[in-house]
Order: structure tokens, then C-alpha cells, then sequence
């Protein structure tokens, strides 16, 4: 037993014991004073207990939760009985009459019964002895203010001890059950008093008249029930309105809250509860809150006794989404009006489970395409256009204060990783580095993908723009551990650009002033750089420069310089390598570095490869007429071998300038990747097999080089220029010159050294085993006819050199064990270089 049913159970023994009390002290009194002797007083007794037995049994029943509660006549029969009989009879009657008139009634509502009718019977039978009252009075008008006091005193008596019960038994508030059809009850009560007034009046005329006073009676209960009951429809039909309003919601949990709340108050029951199959998912409560939300099997209901359910179906009844259950503490049976109620709350329900599942589902599918939107599918960083949304709002003052920065990173040489080990692997690389950089980033900073390899992290509320640079190195240092991949350790390097933000500009300015500092990291070879105007004015100009390509194609303004190739114990020239310069109307002499990767995105470079090349095959015969027979190597350019049409470009220029194939050495770079080599296999080895030679540029630079020696058909070598500018300091940098000619004598290749600026550096290298080289010690890039001038001038009187021999004629030359061992590379002679 609850704390609720105990505080019912003890209002009602307190009833009950007030009533005896007022019973036995009235059955003193009518000891004491006059007992009924005569036929006449017996036939009272008999036809008070019968009227009030008749008034109880003429109800007006109204169900609360699993309780039914009646609204009787007994305050009528009991003010006619007080006003006429003495009120001792009366108390006794009472409780006899309502006894007979409840014994279907269980057993604590007859006891509630008996005892607040005899309270209220004895209430009014005090008030009218109070105001002297006697029977028959001595006038009419004597009737209407003793018995509309007694009445008043009754029915409050009756309101008082009936509306504690009722809210206790139904779960409700006092003050809510007080004012509950307060309209009907103020009705009730003034057509009750009416019909006892009228009663009394009869009588005291003649009592014949009584046998009119049945029908008045019956009319008016059935009136006053028919009204109750009308009421009572018109109220449940007004909430059930208000209620399908109120599941007009797109928030699921609005709506099964609300559903659970006005359920039970709609169909007055104790517990409702909503069970979804989609989830699942199950909502359980009262009409002031809710006691359950989670598995339908998750918590035991708290209303033990009937059960009332109906599934959540549309109208055509297609679709079940679930269960509503009404619980009652005692058993129920809901009225045919109640049950169409609660078919058609369902299907409301129905509906509104569906439209708030329907909306919730759009806006999960509207979220996940806005997060689509602006995130990047495969490491889920920001994209581009979040990076540029997020960086808009916090440059327009709408976030933080504090210093504005962007970090770009870029990954080097990460195309490598894809080229060997495959696309997919290169994508998990790419979700570790944007795991790293995001744990690694401040807590208000936005990491973001840009695309590829690149990435970008947004530096927000920066409290002085130096710390941009100490937050970059941050990041990068995330990256320096290398990454597992399936067992394998694999090393990442990264470049970083670092600008602050802007003036003016915005996002995209900042943007693209990160990009150039991280450009300008990469060509420096450094790991980070931060923005200056200075640099960012070249790479405006070459942006400029871009622009011109065109009218520079077509007016001729590539020029090509060549620089010599030398024999370094002879000091013979023994080939040239073409370079090209632009003579820029405006600019001047433009450098390569500044227009090549341009030249290669225009469209432009079939017509910049053959004028190039036409001006290489030209000098080329100045210096054979002029009895200088020397090869002459052209840098190719990557894109140019993915054209098939490139061998035959080639090969017709060295027929139109009646030029054997061996004269010319075409240079490849390392940007060549093994994805390529595929499809630049047959472009190379069209042009070897026509007798062109091929060169290997700037080997050692990259990852790929002993990948590319591996399959390319190359017959040169050339070490880059940063590993002879490091010799005299770097044991590293011999180390790897001395492994190249080691290579190089291995697999017959002729080397050649780049960038030789000072003799120690030639005479190391000839010591090294290095035959050629190339570089400003010997001469610097010249034109044509300068290179044929001074070609005949020579050096010391003899025409085709630039530099003395190291030797003297018949000196004695102690060679490196590791030359001696192969005499195809005997310093008197250049294999690849025929005379």
C-alpha cells in the first residue's frame, strides 16, 4: 500500500468514526426523548429510509482514473427529512437508507457513504435546531431562509469530506477536483434545494400532491445527468482537440511527451505509456511527468491492474509504429465514446510519431550533407570552404580577439608513397597526418584538408603573431615520428607556410599569402617560412609573367644559352646543356625557375619545346661546320614524354638539320614517378632505340632515384650541384658523390658533376673517379656565338678548352684503387662522348 492509498484509507476512518459518534449520540437522544410508538411514526421511519434509499440510488456516475464517482440526491431527501421529522430519525434513516442503496458498492466507498451522509444529516438537522426550526411552521414564507442555511451547511459539508476522497482516490489536486464542473455542482445543488423547498411546500398544502412530485424529480435527474454527461463529452472533445494540436510538433520527444501527459489526462487514467518498434524505444508517465524514457524492457510499469491498449496505426491501417497502453489502478471499461476518443488520439499520434520521425531523419540527412558540405571525406577535417567560412567570420571580428594566422602544410614527395605503394595506402598516410595535426592543434584552431597532400590549420586568438611560427613547428614536429603503414615505417616530410592576417583582403588574400611562404619554404629548401612582401612580389611577377607566354612564343623570345661540359683532367670541352632564357621586353632576362612550371600549365610547351629545341640543333651545326663535333643536352620536360606525338617532334628536327641521333642528349628529371614510367616506357624508348641519348638530371635529390635508373634506359648521370657545393664540408655529401660514380662505372653510365665553382672542388672530384663536370669555374650559360668563340679561342692556346689539364704532359698519376679496377673509365677517355 502506497503513501497515497494510506492517507485515503485514514480520511475515510476518520469519516466513519465522526459518523458513528453523530449516530450513536442521536440514537441517545431519540431514546431520551421520543421513540417512534405509533403506525404514524413508523410509517415516517419507513418512508424516510425509503426517500433517502431512492436518492441514493438515483445517481449521476462520472469515472476519475479507475475510480467512479456518483452524484446523488441525498441532501434533497435529507433537508425534507430534517424539516419534517426530528433529526435523531433522520441520522438513522439516513444511514439505512444509504446502506440499502450502496450494497454493491465495495466495501470502504459504502462505508465512505453511510458515514459523510450521516455527518451531512446530522450537520443540517443542528442548523435548523440552531435557528429554532419547527414543523409545521406558522407561515410559508418561514420555509425559505432556515432551509436554505440547513441546505448551504450540507452541501459544503458534503463538498468538504466528498472532494478530499475523490483527489486522493484519483491522484489529482484538491483545489483542481474543487474547481471541476464547480458550474454543475452550484447547478445541482440550487435544482436539489428547489425540489425540497417545493416538496415541503407541497406537503404543508396538501399532502395529495406528493403524487406529482415523482415525474418532477425523475425529469429533473435525467435533465441534470443528460447535462453531466454532455459536459462531460464537450470537455473530453475540447481536450482531444487540444491535444492532437499539441502533437503537431517536428521534435519527437515533444511529441511523446506530450502524447504520455494529455493521455492520461484525456482518458483519466493513471499511467499512460508509448511504445515504439523504432528504436525501439519506450515513454512512460503521468499527466504531470514522465517517469520512463529509455527500452521497452527497461523499467517495471508503476500502475499495477488494468490495461488498456491500442496500437499506432494510420487510418488505413497499414503501418504499425507501436503501442499506446492506458493503465488504471482498478478495473476499467471505457465508454463507447471514450473508445472512439482513444482510436482516433491514436492515429493522431500515429501521424505525429511519423511526421517528427520523418523531419528528424531530413534533418539528419540535411546535417550530414551540410557536414559533407564543409568537411573532407576521407580524414573528416574541415575542407576548403569551411576553412574559408571559418576564416571570413573570425577576420570580420564576429569571434575571438586576438592575432589571426594560417598555417599551410604540405606534404614532400608524398606522390611517391602513392606511386609505390598504391592510392589506398597514401590515403591511410593522409588520415594519420590529419589525426596528428588535429591533436596536435590548439583547442581553438581549425585543421583543415585543402585537397592531396596540402593541409591548412586556421591559428586563432593568437596572442602575438610570433607565436604563429613557434605553433607551425608544433605541428610539423607532430609529423617528424614516422608513421606505421601495415608494419612499415614510413618518414613524412612537410613544408609550412605561415601567414598572419591581413588588412585587407580576407580570407583569400591570407590564404595566398600562406601559399607563398610555403612555396618559398619548399624552394629553400627550409621547413618553414613566413610571409614577406618581398617574396610574394616575385611570385606576383611570375603570375604576371604567365600572361606574356603566348606573345613570347610567338615573337621569339626564348633564347637558348648554353653552358660547357668539360673534361676535368683535360679541361676539354666534351658537350653542352642548352638552358633557356626569356628576354622579357619589359623584365629583361627572366630566369627559368620563373617561367618553366608556367610554361608547362599554359598549353603552350610543344611550341616551347621545338623552338628550344630547333635553337639547340642550330647552334649544334654552327659548332660541327666549325669543326667543334660536341653533343648537345636538352632538359625535358615531364609532360612532353606523356605525348606520343614527342618522339616524331623530335626525330623529324634532327632529319631536318641532318643531325645523327647520338648528338643529342636529352636530360630527365627526377619528377618523373613510377606511376608514369608506365606510359613514358614507349615515348623513351622510341628515342633510344632512334639513338638519342638520355641523362638522368639532379640524381640523388629524390626518392625515386634508383627507381628511375632501374627502369629508364638513361646512358648519363648528373649529381646535383648542392652535393659538390657540400663536399669540402659535408662527409655525407662524398659519401653520396662516391656511391654515384660507383654506380656509374657499375652499370657503364658516363657521370657528370654539376655546379663545379672552384678547382680544389674539380680536382676532388677527377680524384673521386668523376670524369665531366659542369659549372662557373668553367663557364657560365652564353649564347651560341659566344660559346663557338670561345670554344676557338680556348684556354692557354688550345682551341676546344676552358680550362688548363690538371696534368702535366708525362706526369706520373697515383689513381684511386677504386678507378684502377676499371679501365673503361680511364681519365683519357669519355665513352659516351665519341669524338
Amino acid at each position: 500500500m502506497n503513501e497515497t492509498d494510506q492517507q485515503l484509507r485514514l480520511l475515510v476512518g476518520l469519516v466513519v468514526v465522526l459518523a458513528l459518534l453523530v449516530e450513536t449520540i442521536a440514537v441517545g437522544i431519540a431514546a431520551a426523548t421520543r421513540l417512534p410508538t405509533s403506525a404514524s411514526d413508523v410509517a415516517m421511519l419507513v418512508m424516510l429510509t425509503f426517500m433517502v434509499f431512492v436518492s441514493s440510488s438515483t445517481k449521476a456516475r462520472i469515472r476519475i482514473r479507475s475510480t467512479t464517482h456518483s452524484i446523488s440526491w441525498n441532501e434533497t431527501a435529507i433537508i425534507i427529512g430534517v424539516a419534517i421529522a426530528p433529526t435523531p430519525w433522520v441520522i438513522v434513516c439516513t444511514g439505512l437508507g444509504v446502506a440499502l442503496g450502496s450494497l454493491k458498492l465495495p466495501a470502504i466507498k459504502m462505508a465512505f457513504g453511510i458515514g459523510k451522509n450521516v455527518l451531512v444529516a446530522g450537520t443540517a438537522g443542528l442548523v435548523l435546531a440552531v435557528l429554532d426550526w419547527s414543523w409545521p411552521p406558522a407561515e410559508l414564507t418561514g420555509l425559505v431562509v432556515p432551509l436554505a442555511v440547513a441546505y448551504l451547511a450540507a452541501a459544503l459539508v458534503d463538498d468538504l469530506l466528498a472532494i478530499p476522497v475523490i483527489a486522493l482516490a484519483s491522484r489529482t489536486r484538491v483545489s483542481r477536483q474543487f474547481r471541476s464542473n464547480l458550474d454543475l455542482r452550484l447547478t445541482g445543488f440550487a435544482v436539489r434545494f428547489a425540489v425540497a423547498l417545493a416538496t415541503l411546500v407541497i406537503i404543508h398544502a396538501d399532502t395529495r400532491l406528493l403524487l406529482a412530485l415523482p415525474p418532477l424529480v425523475i425529469s429533473l435527474h435525467l435533465a441534470y445527468s443528460h447535462r453531466i454527461q454532455t459536459r462531460t463529452e464537450q470537455q473530453a472533445w475540447q481536450r482531444l482537440a487540444r491535444t492532437t494540436d499539441a502533437l503537431n510538433s517536428v521534435d519527437l520527444d515533444q511529441v511523446l511527451t506530450t502524447a504520455v501527459t494529455q493521455a492520461a489526462e484525456l482518458f483519466s487514467a493513471d499511467e499512460v505509456e508509448i511504445e515504439l518498434h523504432d528504436g525501439p524505444r519506450s515513454v512512460r508517465g503521468s499527466s504531470t511527468t514522465i517517469s520512463y524514457d529509455g527500452p521497452p524492457a527497461g523499467d517495471r510499469p508503476t500502475v499495477d491492474g488494468s490495461v488498456i491498449p491500442i496500437p499506432l496505426e494510420g487510418h488505413d491501417r497499414t503501418l504499425d509504429i507501436g503501442i499506446l497502453r492506458l493503465r488504471f489502478r482498478g478495473p476499467v471499461r471505457l465508454s463507447e465514446r471514450e473508445q472512439y476518443t482513444l482510436r482516433t488520439f491514436a492515429s493522431a499520434l500515429c501521424t505525429a510519431v511519423r511526421n517528427a520521425q520523418a523531419y528528424a531523419e531530413l534533418a539528419r540527412v540535411a546535417a550530414d550533407h551540410a557536414h559533407a558540405a564543409t568537411h573532407d571525406a576521407l580524414t573528416g577535417l574541415a575542407n576548403r570552404r569551411h576553412l574559408l567560412d571559418q576564416g571570413s567570420a573570425q577576420l570580420e571580428g564576429r569571434h575571438a580577439d586576438g592575432v589571426t594566422a594560417l598555417a599551410l602544410i604540405d606534404l614532400n614527395h608524398f606522390k611517391e608513397i602513392n606511386d609505390t605503394l598504391g592510392h589506398a595506402a597514401g590515403d591511410r598516410v593522409l588520415v594519420q597526418v590529419a589525426a596528428r595535426l588535429r591533436d596536435a592543434a590548439h583547442h581553438d584552431d581549425l585543421v583543415a584538408r585543402l585537397g592531396g597532400d596540402e593541409f591548412a590549420v586556421l591559428l586563432r586568438g593568437l596572442p602575438a603573431p610570433a607565436v604563429a611560427a613557434h605553433r607551425t613547428e608544433t605541428l610539423l614536429a607532430a609529423l617528424r615520428e614516422p608513421f606505421d603503414l601495415d608494419g612499415m615505417r614510413i618518414s613524412v616530410e612537410a613544408s609550412g607556410g605561415i601567414a598572419v592576417a591581413p588588412t585587407s583582403g580576407g580570407m583569400a588574400e591570407l590564404l595566398r599569402r600562406a601559399d607563398v611562404a610555403m612555396y618559398q619554404a619548399k624552394r629553400n629548401g627550409q621547413r618553414t617560412a613566413s610571409y614577406t612582401p618581398t617574396r610574394d612580389t616575385a611570385d606576383l611577377g611570375r603570375l604576371t609573367l604567365g600572361g606574356d607566354l603566348p606573345r613570347a612564343v610567338a615573337d621569339h623570345e626564348f633564347a637558348v644559352h648554353f653552358q660547357p661540359i668539360v673534361d676535368l683532367a683535360t679541361g676539354e670541352v666534351v658537350g653542352a646543356e642548352a638552358l633557356t632564357r626569356w628576354h622579357h621586353p619589359t623584365n629583361g632576362t627572366v630566369d627559368p625557375s620563373r617561367f618553366l612550371e608556367a610554361v608547362e600549365r599554359s598549353g603552350l610547351l610543344p611550341a616551347f619545346a621545338e623552338t628550344v629545341l630547333d635553337q639547340a640543333l642550330v647552334a649544334l651545326m654552327s659548332w660541327r661546320e666549325a669543326g667543334f663535333d660536341l653533343p648537345v643536352a636538352v632538359n625535358v620536360s615531364p609532360r612532353s614524354l606523356l605525348d606520343a606525338r614527342f618522339p616524331g617532334s623530335v626525330l623529324a628536327r634532327l632529319r631536318a638539320h641532318d643531325l645523327p641521333p647520338d648528338r643529342l642528349m636529352l636530360e630527365l628529371t627526377e619528377n618523373l614517378t613510377l606511376s608514369q614510367l608506365d606510359v613514358v616506357d614507349r615515348v623513351l624508348g622510341r628515342l633510344r632505340d632512334a639513338g638519342v641519348r638520355l641523362a638522368l638530371d639532379d640524381f640523388g635529390t629524390g626518392y625515386s632515384s634508383l627507381s628511375l635508373l632501374s627502369r629508364i634506359p638513361v646512358h648519363e648521370i648528373k649529381i646535383d650541384r648542392s652535393f659538390v657545393n657540400d663536399m669540402e664540408t659535408s662527409a655525407e655529401a662524398t659519401a653520396v658523390i662516391r656511391s654515384t660514380l660507383d654506380l656509374g662505372r657499375s652499370l657503364d653510365l658516363t657521370v657528370v658533376a654539376e655546379g663545379v665553382e672552384s678547382e680544389p672542388q674539380r680536382r676532388a672530384l677527377w680524384e673521386l673517379g668523376c670524369l665531366a663536370g659542369q659549372g662557373h669555374l668553367f663557364a657560365r650559360p652564353m649564347p651560341a656565338g659566344r660559346f663557338l668563340a670561345a670554344l676557338r679561342r680556348g684556354a692557354g692556346g688550345r682551341p676546344g678548352t676552358l680550362a688548363p689539364p690538371l696534368h702535366d704532359a708525362g706526369a706520373v698519376i697515383r689513381l684511386a684503387p677504386g678507378r684502377r679496377q676499371n679501365g673503361r673509365n680511364r681519365p683519357d677517355r669519355l665513352p659516351h662522348f665519341p669524338a
